[in-house]
């Protein structure tokens, strides 16, 4: 009688090791923005300063890994610029207990470390996730990957919920700055399991075979369009700390110090709310890698086209059940944005140049966050309705450039 003893690849088992390194790491930084916003708006920030503060780390870190990526690119040396990225990654956000009731400008000044920290590591790390990714298939690797960082990202909310369940005492700024301090302890996990994996796997370009020839970057066509397709997506693309900021005055009436508004959206289940979100991104992610691969950049489109409508939801209908269907496409399109839209830069650009593509996707992606974040914000404060249109067409221009990458795709060599 035979048996099937189908063992994992090498490759798969890297992506696997890589991506509890993620969840630890997402359960770290995500289970902050969970709260990000509602901390920032109770140490005096307002909706602009918001919006400004979270595109402006967005714009510092994507910036970067432009330059990051093309270090990595010269260089090689893929692990210590992910080692040193991560740890700064992780650590900054615990240091966010330690500022004052009134130091949202020392925490605005953390989160821009973090964010620069995620820059130094990104490039690195979607590189050398790249090389198993050739493997196993570049959406699925790409979407198992985001799934684990999800199921971090739901884990790290959950964790402050419990903590909020069962601190009673003490006012709802010291509860918010003890949750940090709670999330050193899953940074610390993240630190250890990436020197775990860099000591199993200390060459992961191995898992791709060199090219015969050099392939130096060129802009093609195809990446071109491409560009400016996640650009306009990235513009319209609201930034969580916005939609919790939003929800927090709305619905729990805590900027105001108004009595809780609802018995089911409180200070106490607002993490909640972003855990479910991201259950959705892990969910979304998946499926659509897997739907990458089979059907290429036309899957981007399909996810582009579901969650675009998210803003109208989340800020023009004041329904609880809307809400939370508001939140729930937010959470595809990150799915989307985490899982395809980084596959896809794989199937575009030759492997001795990856890093800086990845460089080069990153910047502008990055540039038009910050862009969008900082007005999102200030026609927060100026009108609601023209913010959710701004966000609503600037998404659903980004779905014909993809559909012209496409096309181009097939011809570009």
């Amino acid at each position: 009688m035979k048996t099937n003893n189908k063992r994992l690849s090498q490759a798969m088992v890297f992506l696997l090791l890589f991506g509890i390194v993620s969840l630890f790491s997402d359960m770290t930084h995500e289970g902050a923005s969970s709260i990000r916003g509602a901390y920032l708006s109770i140490m005096g920030a307002s909706a602009g300063v918001i919006g400004f503060i979270s595109g402006l780390g967005e714009l510092i870190g994507y910036s970067m890994r432009y330059l990051f990526g093309r270090l990595t690119d010269k260089t090689k040396q893929y692990w210590p610029i992910t080692i040193v990225g991560y740890i700064l990654d992780v650590l900054a956000v615990p240091a966010l207990a330690l500022v004052g009731e009134h130091g949202w400008i020392w925490a605005c000044l953390l989160l821009v470390i973090q964010r620069m920290g995620k820059a130094i590591k990104k490039p690195a790390k979607d590189t050398i996730m790249s090389f198993a990714a050739s493997q196993e298939g570049v959406g699925k690797s790409f979407g198992i990957q985001e799934l684990l960082d999800q199921i971090g990202a739901f884990l790290g909310p959950v964790l402050l919920y419990l903590v909020m369940l069962f601190r009673t005492d003490g006012s709802t700024f010291e509860t918010y700055a003890f949750c940090f301090g709670i999330l050193a302890i899953p940074g610390l996990i993240t630190i250890f399991l990436l020197f775990f994996t860099k000591k199993k796997f200390p060459n992961p370009e191995q898992f791709e075979p060199e090219p015969k020839e050099y392939i130096p970057f060129r802009m093609k066509k195809s990446f071109a369009f491409y560009i400016v397709g996640i650009s306009l997506f990235a513009f319209g693309f609201i930034d969580y700390s916005l939609i919790i900021m939003h929800v927090s005055r709305v619905y729990a009436g805590l900027a105001s110090g108004l009595a809780e508004t609802s018995s089911l959206i409180t200070t106490g289940t607002l993490p909640l709310l972003y855990a479910g979100a991201m259950l959705v991104d892990a969910a979304a992610a998946l499926f659509f890698g897997y739907l990458y691969d089979r059907i290429g950049v036309k899957a981007l489109m399909i996810s582009t086209l579901l969650s675009s409508v998210f803003a109208v939801f989340v800020f023009s209908v004041h329904s609880i059940p809307m809400l939370l269907l508001g939140i729930a496409l937010w959470g595809i399109g990150m799915g989307a944005q985490e899982s395809i839209l980084k596959a896809a830069v794989t199937t575009m650009v030759p492997k001795s140049s990856r890093a800086t593509g990845y460089g080069i996707f990153e910047f502008f992606f990055g540039v038009f966050w910050f862009l969008g974040s900082w007005l999102m914000g200030v026609l927060y404060d100026l009108s609601i309705p023209a913010m959710v249109f701004v966000s609503v067409v600037a998404q659903l221009a980004a779905v014909p450039l993809y559909f012209i990458s496409a096309k181009y795709s097939k011809t570009d060599k």
